[in-house]
């Protein structure tokens, strides 16, 4: 089976995002204008250790909670986008003379990917995409190359296939991001032109970086940090079942003294990693400094958190809302499709794959 992590367009798709603690859908339609209209989303929450490093350890749970994300999301649609975890997934940028037919190219990535990926090619789906002429040298193209081993894919695809649902994209959770970021990139200045943006998106037990200066990828990192820490906490302080405290994170229902004894510290902490990965971004690469801090998961919904990231970065820091300008499904809460959008942001950009805007 080979699958396109690059295919341009394909017919209206489900974006699915799988990751450690929920499933989550979004479906998008054109709505005519060159602009993108909000059909529904929806969240199915997994168990602790169902996904574990971004490997599916139980399928069948996996699929059940797919089924029930599709349930909630009342589509009739069944194709899907789906994304791999940036760590399952091996890129590399490489030259080749620019006017190389398709076949020729293809026998280039092969040869190239052989060099640099650990294991034996027909364990592995391999694909490319010339991204344009290369900087510095006018009879050459820059190629980027993924390459994934089959069973990670396998695996995701067999999940949605247990939910009825069938797989036409594989992506990776990167580049959905940035697919879904060029819906934020309107909301700064000068469109994110000539300017450094650092996205930050913080899952339950990782905290993914991505920064983008002018609009392209620069730099990409995973710090050990997530919204799990803030749950356990809940969890310890309260008294309360994994579960039940992951329902009072998000819903509220808890003593007076959480905001003040576990969520400002909480936030603290997250403010203050987020300035470690700025510090470690200018120390170590050829930028001195970020323009914006866009805020993205789960966690980025927790009132004021960019206030804080702000005064701690100093840094213009901002909420993502791939949804700010769409038109929304009239069955849809708009305000709190604003509350739940940061965390839809690699849905998002999966489901952007199936409609040509």
């Amino acid at each position: 089976m080979k699958f396109s992590f690059f295919t341009e367009t394909t017919p209206p798709l489900i974006g699915i995002d799988i990751s450690s603690t929920a499933v989550k859908m979004v479906e998008l339609a054109a709505n005519g204008r060159g602009n993108y209209k909000l059909e529904g989303y929806s969240m199915a929450p997994l168990a602790k250790d169902v996904i574990v490093d971004g490997n599916v350890n139980d399928l069948e749970k996996v699929a059940e909670a797919m089924k029930l994300a599709w349930k909630l999301l009342g589509s009739r649609e069944r194709r899907a986008a789906l994304a791999l975890p940036a760590a399952a997934v091996i890129s590399k940028k490489v030259l080749m003379a620019a006017d190389l037919r398709e076949e020729d190219m293809e026998m280039q990535v092969e040869a190239e990917a052989n060099q640099y990926i650990p294991f034996s090619l027909d364990e592995v789906n391999i694909d490319f995409q010339v991204i344009g002429p290369a900087p510095n040298s006018p009879d050459e193209v820059e190629v980027l190359i993924a390459a994934s081993r089959k069973e990670k894919i396998e695996d995701r695809v067999a999940a949605a296939e247990g939910a009825g649902l069938k797989v036409t994209v594989m992506d990776v959770e990167t580049y959905a991001t940035e697919a879904a970021y060029t819906l934020i990139s309107g909301q700064l200045p000068n469109a994110g032109r000539e300017q450094t943006v650092m996205i930050v998106d913080l899952g339950a037990s990782m905290m993914h970086i991505n920064v983008l200066h002018d609009n392209k990828s620069v730099y990409t990192r995973e710090q050990s940090f997530g919204g799990s820490q803030l749950t356990q906490e809940i969890q310890r302080r309260f008294g309360l079942s994994l579960e039940e405290a992951e329902i009072a994170k998000r819903k509220g229902g808890l003593p007076e003294s959480y905001e003040n004894e576990v969520l400002q510290p909480f936030m603290q902490s997250l403010a203050m990693e987020i300035a470690r990965a700025l510090q470690f971004f200018t120390s170590s690469t050829q930028y001195n400094r970020v323009d914006h801090i866009v805020l993205a998961g789960g966690c980025a919904a927790i009132p004021t958190v960019d206030v804080m990231v702000q005064d701690r970065t100093q840094v213009n820091t901002v909420v993502a809302n791939p949804f700010h300008n769409m038109a929304i499904s009239s069955r849809l809460k708009q305000q709190q499709a604003a509350i739940d959008a940061p965390a839809l942001l690699i849905a998002c950009g999966l489901a952007m794959r199936g409609l040509d805007i």
